[in-house]
């Protein structure tokens, strides 16, 4: 299970840079029709697009390769069954927003495909495609909390030194 998860989160983490990558495209491509007198409709909507897909798709590796911000000025003052306490509740917290987040992202990629939204620019797009990044992102970093939460409840969690967490 522990493979297929890294996997997921790698994986995730891959689709992020390809998106990024997408950006630097999107936005040469309207550089250089500047330069050379020539318009490829849509670069500035698809470069965003590509930027939300990114963002959201770094959420779950960030959170798994201890990148995130956290405030730990409490936490660092707490030890034993304190600290777990606390740690346990954080993640718990985050367990039910990263949820309702990706719960809330996937009912609003339902309803884009049930109203055909589109978007307002000239490309058109369904707005349904690009709210899949958001999401699918939204879905793994759901998870990768969960796993959190579980390695933390079985004292495997690693801290942000590299060093497991052993609870009795």
């Amino acid at each position: 299970m522990r493979r297929t998860l890294n996997a997921l989160y790698d994986g995730c983490a891959w689709l992020a840079a390809v998106f990024m990558i997408g950006v630097l495209v999107m936005v040469l491509l309207s550089v250089l029709g500047r330069q050379f007198q020539f318009h490829v409709p849509g670069t500035d909507a698809y470069a965003g697009y590509a930027m939300a897909a990114a963002g959201f798709l770094a959420l779950a590796h960030t959170l798994k390769r201890n990148e995130h911000i956290r405030v730990t000025l409490v936490l660092g003052m707490l030890t034993g069954r304190a600290r777990r306490g606390l740690e346990l509740w954080s993640l718990s917290v985050a367990v039910l927003l990263s949820g309702l987040f990706a719960w809330f992202a996937a009912r609003l990629v339902w309803q884009s495909i049930e109203f055909h939204d589109i978007s307002t620019g000239n490309d058109a797009t369904p707005l349904w495609i690009p709210q899949l990044a958001m999401a699918f992102g939204t879905l793994v970093l759901f998870i990768a909390f969960v796993d959190e939460w579980v390695l933390e409840a079985r004292g495997q969690r690693q801290r942000i030194d590299g060093s497991e967490t052993h609870h009795e």
